[in-house]
C-alpha cells in the first residue's frame, strides 16, 4: 500500500464495484484476523471496515485495529464487523458511523449474529438476510399497516431463533403466515418488493461519503 491511500474492507453490505463509484480507494475483500498486520508498515491515510468474517476465518481483533490507530492511521467503521469494532473502539479513537453503530453503542443491539449473513465467497452476493435488515423492513411494514407491531416483533423473535444463514425473506415470510396469516404475508412480499431495506448498505454508503469529505476533500468541509 503507498502513503495516502484509503483502504476499504467490503463486501456483502456494499460490493466493491458500487462503493467505487462514491470513493476512489483500494477495496478489500472482507477482513479477517492478520489482515491489518501489513497496514501498520505501509500506513495509508485512512482505513474503513464495513464487512468482516465471523465464521469462516478468524475475526478481526479489537487489538489489531487498536495497534492500526496507535500507527496513526485514521480507521473508520460501519455496517457490520465495521460497526461492532467501532463501538469497541470509539474512545479510543475509531471513528463508527451509521444506524447500525449507533445502535449497537446504546445498547439496544447487543448481539453479533444482528450483522451476520452468508454470503458466495467468489461473488460477494448475500444469499442470507441479516437480522438488522429485517428489523427495519418488519418496522417500516408495521408503520404502513401491513403487520401489528406485536406481530412484527413476534417474527423477528422467530428468525432471532434461527441459524443466521438461514434466515432469508421466504423465512420471513413464513413465519409473517404462521403468525398474522396468508394474507398479511402476500402484503409483506408485496411491500418488501417495492419498499427494499437494507441499512447495512445505507450506512456504509454514508461511510464512503463521510471518508471523501473529511480525507479525501478535507479543504471543501
Amino acid at each position: 500500500m503507498k502513503q495516502g491511500e484509503i483502504v476499504i474492507f467490503t463486501g456483502p453490505s456494499l460490493n466493491a464495484h458500487n462503493a467505487a463509484t462514491l470513493l476512489d480507494a483500494t477495496y478489500m475483500p472482507p477482513i479477517k484476523r492478520g489482515d491489518l498486520k501489513p497496514l501498520c508498515v505501509s500506513k495509508p491515510e485512512a482505513v474503513a471496515i464495513v464487512d468482516g468474517e465471523f465464521y469462516q476465518s478468524l475475526a478481526i481483533s479489537p487489538k489489531e485495529v487498536l495497534a492500526l490507530l496507535e500507527a496513526g492511521v485514521a480507521v473508520y467503521g460501519s455496517s457490520s464487523m465495521g460497526a461492532l469494532r467501532a463501538v469497541e473502539l470509539h474512545p479510543y479513537g475509531m471513528v463508527g458511523v451509521g444506524i447500525v453503530f449507533r445502535l449497537f453503542r446504546r445498547g439496544i443491539l447487543d448481539a453479533d449474529d444482528e450483522v451476520a449473513l452468508a454470503y458466495e465467497r467468489d461473488t460477494q452476493r448475500p444469499v442470507s438476510e441479516p437480522l438488522v435488515n429485517t428489523r427495519f423492513a418488519l418496522h417500516a411494514a408495521s408503520q404502513a399497516g401491513i403487520l401489528a407491531p406485536a406481530a412484527a416483533r413476534e417474527i423477528v423473535a422467530g428468525i432471532k431463533a434461527t441459524y443466521f444463514p438461514e434466515r432469508t425473506a421466504e423465512l420471513t415470510l413464513r413465519f409473517t403466515r404462521e403468525v398474522a396469516g396468508d394474507e398479511a404475508a402476500r402484503k409483506l412480499r408485496e411491500f418488501l418488493l417495492t419498499n427494499p431495506t437494507n441499512v447495512k448498505e445505507r450506512d456504509a454508503r454514508l461511510l464512503l461519503r463521510r471518508i471523501k469529505r473529511e480525507v479525501r476533500d478535507p479543504h471543501t468541509r
